[in-house]
């Protein structure tokens, strides 16, 4: 069973995750400025451990030239994210289009590869490939409403794990289990 004090974290939490939800839906601007470091900071990651992939893998996989595009584009992209502020908050739609439009060829790309090496459900990479290039297409045709689309997201992504973290405060969600008797 949880101790009181996991509860009391729980509960903190919640209330904590509820509050930035809140603020994010009421004040989409400031939710876009803190998106825009949370975003850079994932792109640069993704990006690196893409150049990596390519890296190890250059010589024993096809299509390996892809990985190594994909990470130079996250990389740059990530640090405009990370170094204009101001830019970002501006093109952050764009930014993020570009980068899912990048992400979603690369896949269809690669997952024709998987194809041609006989992998089986290679078709899930290419409908994951296409929705990623059409979801960075959207976001390129209306950025204001991209941007407050995001900024919506995020909010009530917070607030679905802020009611999470309280339902794990206050209801009972461990049994305690009998432990098997060791036999000699």
């Amino acid at each position: 069973m949880y101790s009181t004090f996991s509860r009391v974290v729980w509960g903190i939490l919640g209330v904590l995750l509820l509050v930035c939800g809140v603020s994010c839906i009421a004040q989409p601007a400031a939710a876009l400025l803190a998106m825009s470091a949370l975003l850079g900071v994932a792109m640069l990651i993704s990006g690196v451990l893409e150049l990596v992939v390519y890296a190890r893998c250059r010589r024993s996989m096809l299509g390996a030239g892809w990985f190594l595009l994909d990470g130079i584009i996250a990389v740059l992209l990530s640090l405009f994210l990370l170094f204009d502020q101001a830019f970002t908050a501006l093109s952050l739609p764009f930014i993020f289009g570009m980068w899912l439009m990048f992400a979603g060829v690369s896949r269809v790309v690669n997952s024709l590869d998987l194809k041609a090496m006989g992998v089986r459900g290679w078709g899930w990479f290419t409908a994951l490939g296409i929705l990623l290039a059409a979801a960075g297409f959207l976001s390129f045709l209306d950025p204001i409403s991209g941007a407050l689309t995001l900024s919506f997201l995020l909010g009530f992504l917070f607030l679905f794990q802020g009611l999470s973290a309280l339902l794990r405060a206050i209801l009972p969600t461990a049994v305690p289990l009998s432990r098997p008797t060791p036999v000699l």
